[in-house]
């Protein structure tokens, strides 16, 4: 049974930065409230102006451990810390695992950061459908920095680089990542690249085939951002400092070339394309059964009518709102 909220009163706790209500808020998002529009239109003009950074990579190269030591950096800065940790979907309560947590116990009780879970529940490329609006709610409570760590990818779930300011691709040396540096997919995405977990044999190796990799890939002019490249050890935080120099220079870029603003309002235009493919598709699932669909696959079968001219009539009646 839905119970309704007050929302404005739920945003000015969130805002506050008390967890209970940013919480409460994430959930309404997760759970595809009757209020949604109410909240996302509480939000909308308080948000714009988190740093949003997501990290990828595969399984096993430190995605949360890196997390979690950047957190502390940003947080040395005086800067409040959102963390959305996109874990795989339990196959039993359809919840998320909850893996991310656990590596990012010292966070827990710090005020200044928020730590919070989300599971795919089957959406692919690394993140979950209510991602982008999680992150709003972050971005409106008061967080500077939101970081959003996806579930350990594969080569063509890259969907991380749509909704963040700055992608961060993670690799990590004797897994493999040498090879894969040399195909399309997941490494061709990042803004900057960490070798993790340096202090292994091979580290300056990967290093360096990451480095030839990005020698072969487009033309870059002088002014073009050239992704670095840094090592760190972050399970003893030995190089963090450096991967938030590069990204505080990828953001400086980006402003100075009007690359922030086009992301942004590219990353707008894909969700409002979702939701509105969301809603169309939940109109035309509510038509099964229904005369007009019945009819429509009657004339196919006939042949005096093709499927792509019979989506074009449903589609115009829909949207005609018949």
């Amino acid at each position: 049974m839905n119970v309704d909220v007050d929302v404005p009163t739920l945003v000015e706790q969130a805002r506050a930065g008390r967890p209970r209500a940013v919480a409460r808020l994430i959930s309404l998002v997760e759970g595809a409230s009757p209020q949604l529009r109410e909240v996302m239109a509480a939000l909308a003009p308080l948000a714009g102006h988190a740093y949003v950074v997501g990290l990828t990579g595969s399984p096993g190269v430190g995605k949360s451990t890196s997390t979690s030591a950047l957190v502390t950096a940003y947080r040395r800065a005086g800067k409040r810390v959102g963390v959305l940790a996109v874990d795989p979907s339990s196959p039993f309560s359809g919840g998320a695992l909850l893996g991310d947590r656990i590596r990012m116990a010292d966070h827990v009780s710090d005020p200044g950061v928020y730590i919070r879970s989300m599971a795919t529940r089957g959406h692919l490329g690394g993140l979950a459908w209510s991602a982008p609006q999680a992150i709003r709610v972050l971005d409106a409570a008061g967080c500077d920095v939101v970081l959003v760590e996806t579930v350990g990818v594969g080569q063509s779930e890259v969907e991380i680089a749509s909704q963040a300011d700055t992608s961060v691709v993670l690799l990590a040396p004797g897994m493999g990542d040498g090879i894969q540096a040399a195909k399309a997919g997941i490494l061709e995405i990042g803004d900057v690249y960490v070798v993790n977990k340096a202090d292994r044999d091979g580290a300056d190796a990967t290093a360096r085939e990451l480095n030839h990799m990005l020698g072969l890939g487009e033309a870059r002019g002088p002014g073009d951002w050239r992704p670095p490249i840094v090592k760190t050890v972050a399970a003893r935080g030995q190089g963090t400092d450096e991967v938030v120099e590069a990204l505080e220079k990828h953001r400086a870029w980006m402003e100075e070339h009007g690359v922030l603003a086009e992301r942004r309002t590219a990353r707008a235009a894909h969700e409002v394309e979702t939701i509105a493919v969301t809603a169309l598709r939940e109109r035309i699932a509510d038509l099964r059964g229904d005369r007009r669909l019945h009819a429509l696959a009657e004339r196919i079968v006939a042949g005096t009518l093709d499927p792509y001219a019979a989506a074009d009539e449903l589609v115009a009646g829909l949207t005609e709102g018949s």
